[in-house]
C-alpha cells in the first residue's frame, strides 16, 4: 500500500461480522461486505473491531476475518485490523497475528476496565509499537473504556511516525482545531462518532471510522467529498440524511440494529453473539419503518444484488 496518509481518510467502514445459522462466521457474506465498500470508494476497511463484535471472536476467527479482507481488497483498499485489548500482552499477540495475516495497519484501543493512568496508556501503546512494524491507529472511546486519551498523550505518541492517526469517538468536534497545529501534517484525525462526524470534518478532521457507512457507503463518501470541496449546502443536506440514518441505527446497542438493516438489504444475517441479542420485534418494526421513511424522503432506494448499495436520485443533492 501507499503511504498511510493516502488511504487513512474519508469514510472508513467499521465492518460487522456476519454469523450463520450455527453462529459461525459467514466469510462469504463478509467478503461481500468488503467488496461493496471498495466499490463505493472506501480507501480502507476496519475489521474485527467494535462493530465487528471483537470481544466475542476467538483468535482464529479474528485471523480468518483479516485474511479474508486482505484477499478481498487485493491492494485496492487498506485493511486495518482491530487489535486492542486491556491486556498489553494480548494486544501484542493480536497485533503480531494481524501483521502475519497481511493487515496494513492495526487499530488499538485505550485499555478498558483497568483504568490506567496516562503514563500507563502511553507505555501500553509503546510496547505494542515495539512488537510490530505495522502502523498503528489509536482509538479513543471513553464511553466504553472509562479512560480517555488526553491531548498531551496524543501529541506525545504522534511524535513516533509509527502512530499514524486517531479514531476519536469522544464526540468533541473541536478536537481537530486543538490538535492540528500540534501534530505532524501526515497524522490523521478521524471521527469515531457518526453523529458528530460531519462537524468534525468541517473543523479539520480527515474522515470517519463509521458504522453508518455500512448501510449507505455512497452517501457517506459523498459527504466527505462535499466537505473537502467546500460544497456547504450539499454537505448540510447530506449531514441531515446521515444523521437520521445514524439515529435509527442507534436505537439499540450496536451492532444489532445495523445487522438487522443489512439483513433487510439481503447482505447478511441479523444474528449477534451473546451477551448481545437480536432486536425485539417492536424495535425491528420501528427501525425498519424509520429507515424506509428515510429512503423515501431522501430519494434513496436499496439496490440488492452482488454489491447492494443506496443509490441517490437526481433530486437528492
Amino acid at each position: 500500500m501507499h503511504s498511510p496518509s493516502s488511504w487513512l481518510r474519508g469514510y472508513i467502514p467499521d465492518l460487522p461480522t456476519p454469523f450463520d445459522s450455527i453462529h459461525e462466521i459467514d466469510l462469504t457474506s463478509f467478503r461481500q461486505l468488503c467488496e461493496r465498500q471498495i466499490a463505493a470508494g472506501a480507501t480502507a476497511l476496519v475489521v474485527g473491531e467494535l462493530t465487528g463484535e471483537d470481544s466475542t471472536l476467538s483468535p482464529a476467527e479474528h485471523s480468518a476475518l483479516v485474511r479474508t479482507a486482505v484477499q478481498a481488497a487485493s491492494g485496492r483498499a487498506a485493511v486495518i485490523a482491530g487489535a486492542g485489548s486491556n491486556s498489553t500482552s494480548q494486544a501484542i499477540e493480536l497485533t503480531k497475528q494481524a501483521e502475519a495475516d497481511g493487515a496494513d495497519a492495526v487499530l488499538s484501543v485505550v485499555p478498558y476496565y483497568n483504568k490506567p493512568t496516562q503514563s500507563g496508556i502511553c507505555a501500553h501503546f509503546y510496547a505494542i509499537a515495539d512488537s510490530t512494524a505495522l502502523p498503528i491507529v489509536l482509538h479513543d472511546v471513553p464511553s466504553r473504556t472509562v479512560r480517555d486519551l488526553s491531548d498531551d498523550s496524543i501529541t506525545q505518541l504522534a511524535e513516533s511516525p509509527q502512530f499514524i492517526g486517531l479514531r476519536d469517538a469522544t464526540g468533541d468536534i473541536t478536537r481537530p482545531l486543538r490538535l492540528r497545529s500540534l501534530l505532524r501534517p501526515e497524522f490523521r484525525l478521524l471521527s469515531g462518532d457518526d453523529t458528530t462526524a460531519p462537524a468534525f470534518l468541517v473543523h479539520g478532521g480527515d474522515g470517519c471510522v463509521s458504522m453508518t457507512s455500512n448501510v449507505a457507503p455512497d452517501l457517506c463518501q459523498q459527504m466527505y467529498r462535499s466537505c473537502r470541496q467546500g460544497e456547504r449546502q450539499v454537505a448540510r443536506n447530506l449531514a441531515v440524511q446521515l444523521g437520521l440514518l445514524t439515529a435509527a441505527l442507534s436505537r439499540e446497542p450496536t451492532p444489532a440494529p445495523l445487522k438487522y438493516v443489512l439483513s433487510l438489504l439481503g447482505l447478511m444475517s441479523p444474528r449477534v453473539r451473546l451477551p448481545l441479542v437480536e432486536l425485539p420485534n417492536d424495535a425491528k418494526s420501528d427501525i425498519a419503518a424509520a429507515v424506509e421513511s428515510l429512503f423515501k424522503e431522501c430519494g434513496f432506494y436499496p439496490v440488492v444484488g452482488p454489491t447492494p448499495s443506496l443509490q441517490p436520485s437526481a433530486s437528492t443533492l
